[in-house]
């Protein structure tokens, strides 16, 4: 599917420009800045996070745009757009108390020492960056693992990230098969580095299966016309 398909079940063209239907709070950022997410017309198979590293404001732009092409809410996918509000308004990857929310769920292998990432691809991983200052420390981490509590998505959990271009899925499921493939981007068992706190680490601890989709560096254009529509394909799915 394109974005020039002429499909009836997606809105016209004209009326992406907001959503069709509101969300729900399910929390608060450090800053006060609502947690809100986009709830299923029926049971949640799926749940859908974007944004929560907030230097790859493109996952939420990109996942926001797939989500406007619907008329109503997903048959079962939840959406969040946005888990790191707070680091997406300052363009920085933590949240405003400066940690690394995707290194600080409560999972075994969370570690208290100070981690090291990298702004630039051709960078080395020398700027410095705080798990928290104890596991699951973070209102944004806290509020999502209450819902993922809730929701009790039953397929799995996709994290949308940025930029590796493949998406990860130790167990191949249909669903992580699927969206390598409507990607073109190579299904992979791991991306190839330890991530201690990660919640790729806590999912699995906790019986919910996570899948990483990781986009590639491109423009902001390419990202909308190439994953956009995989996404809003994904997200009018019955048989999830």
């Amino acid at each position: 599917m394109t974005e020039h398909d002429p499909d009836m079940s997606f809105r016209p063209r004209q009326q992406r420009g907001s959503f069709a239907w509101a969300p729900e709070r399910y929390g608060q950022s450090r800053l006060g800045a609502p947690l809100e997410v986009f709830r299923p017309r029926g049971p949640c198979a799926v749940l859908l996070f974007a944004g929560i590293h907030g230097d790859e404001g493109e996952t939420t732009a990109m996942l926001s745009w797939a989500l406007r092409h619907l008329p109503g809410p997903s048959p079962r996918c939840a959406v969040v757009l946005a888990a790191n509000p707070d680091g997406l308004a300052r363009g920085t990857r933590a949240n405003a108390a400066g940690v690394d929310l995707n290194r600080n769920f409560p999972a075994r292998n969370w570690r208290p020492e100070p981690l090291a990432y990298r702004v630039l691809s051709d960078e080395p991983r020398d700027v410095a960056i705080s798990p928290g200052a104890a596991a699951g420390s973070e209102p944004e981490v806290q509020a999502l693992v209450r819902l993922i509590g809730e929701l009790r998505p039953s397929t799995a959990v996709v994290a949308v990230h940025a930029p590796l271009a493949c998406v990860e899925d130790p167990d191949r499921t249909a669903l992580g098969s699927w969206l390598a493939e409507r990607s073109q981007l190579p299904l992979v068992a791991d991306i190839g580095y330890a991530t201690p706190g990660s919640f790729g680490s806590w999912a699995p601890e906790n019986g919910c299966h996570e899948i990483t989709y990781e986009l590639p560096v491109a423009a902001a254009e390419q990202m909308l016309r190439s994953y956009s529509p995989v996404f809003a394909e994904l997200l009018r799915r019955e048989d999830l």
